[in-house]
This record gives structure tokens, sequence and C-alpha cells, in this order.
């Protein structure tokens, strides 16, 4: 379908830019900068792999669970570097290697779902990261927005597309024009989300370039 092709590829351009803004920027700033410019190095690295792929015909669904994984893990840490509170650090500290020993457990008892959506490994890598970006929603009431746009942005892709991949086992039951309108509705947050990115670069580092000069 034209439209998600255009979407996709949009997506994939402007995951682009922002990842060369952001490690251009980052270099000199601070740790949790550099992790969220990892972030979009390693996104960036798995579309262009389901991309080549796809061209060649080959399964690339098992790619999925490197993106929610690393996407989770490096997020994760991303929150833990701007978290001043200790309880928040330390529940960081817990839930992250308690939600990948129970998604070993479970890839353990059951190999088959590496080649599927894991709708738990979505839900649960995906609700983490939402807890924490409400964590940060709550520290900066009342201090300095730090890293506002990029969290807004997290937060509306990570609950929006959370509960379209988590149909994602039963798209191929669904009809045709239903199925696209998921993709097209993912494709359109994951777009959104990386306008917020490009916004918090404008905001936030090419503001304070010019401010210095």
């Amino acid at each position: 379908m034209l439209i998600l092709e255009i979407l996709a590829y949009s997506g994939n351009i402007i995951l682009l830019v922002n990842s060369i803004l952001f490690f251009k920027v980052c270099f000199n700033e601070n740790k949790a900068c550099k992790i969220f410019s990892f972030y979009l190095l390693v996104m960036l690295i798995i579309q262009v792999s389901v991309i080549i792929l796809r061209s060649q015909n080959i399964p690339n669904l098992y790619l999925s669970h490197f993106y929610f994984i690393l996407q989770f893990l490096i997020l994760s840490l991303f929150y833990f570097q701007i978290f001043n509170n200790s309880l928040q650090r330390r529940i960081i500290k817990i839930s992250v290697p308690l939600c990948l020993g129970i998604l070993g457990i479970q890839y353990y008892l059951n190999i088959d779902l590496f080649d599927k959506f894991n709708l738990f490994e979505i839900f649960i890598t995906s609700f983490l990261v939402i807890i924490f970006s409400m964590f940060h929603f709550y520290n900066i009431l009342n201090e300095k927005r730090v890293y506002y746009y990029i969290n807004t942005g997290i937060f509306i892709y990570l609950f929006g597309s959370t509960f379209l991949f988590i149909t994602g086992n039963l798209i191929n039951t669904l009809t045709n024009d239903f199925r696209n309108i998921i993709w097209i509705l993912n494709g359109v947050l994951y777009i959104v989300y990386q306008i917020y990115i490009f916004i918090e670069y404008k905001k936030t580092f090419l503001n304070k370039k010019a401010d210095n000069e």
C-alpha cells in the first residue's frame, strides 16, 4: 500500500536526520544525551535491517524482539541518568533485570515465540518505559523542563503503539482494510515521535548553541 510505504520511509528519513543531529550535539553534552543519541542509532540500524531483509523477501519478524528489548534497555538507562529521585532510580534498577529475567524464562520455555510478535514482551517493555516517562513528567512539574519534548514523544508513541502492536498476532486474521489502518496509525505515531525529538533538538540544543554564540 503506497501510503504505508510513504509513512515508513518518511519516519525513517526523520530518524536518520535526528540521529545525525543528536550525534553532533551530544558529543559535548551530558551522558543522558549521549545515551539517547545511541538509542537513535540503534533504532536506525534495526529499521535499515528490516528494509534490507524485506527487499530480499527474507523473514524479519524476529527483529521486533531486538527492537523492543533494546529500546527498553537504552531508554531505561536514559531515564536512570536524568532521574535524581533515589526511589525512581531504584525502581529502574529492580524492574530492568526482573523484566529481562522473566522474558528469558519465557523464551526458554517457548522458543516458538521468537518467530512471532510476543505480546507480553511488547506490553511489559513498553509499559515500564511509559511508567518512567510519567515519573519524569512528575519530576519536571516544578523544575526545569529537561528533555520535555523527548519525554512527550516517548509517552505518546509507546502508549499508542503498544495498543496497536499487541494486536500483532491477530493481524493475519483481520481484513486487509483494518490491517492497513493499524499500520497506518502506527506509522503516523512514529512520525509524530520523531517530530517531537526534532523539536527537542531545536528548542534545547540549537537554541543553546545560538545563545553561546
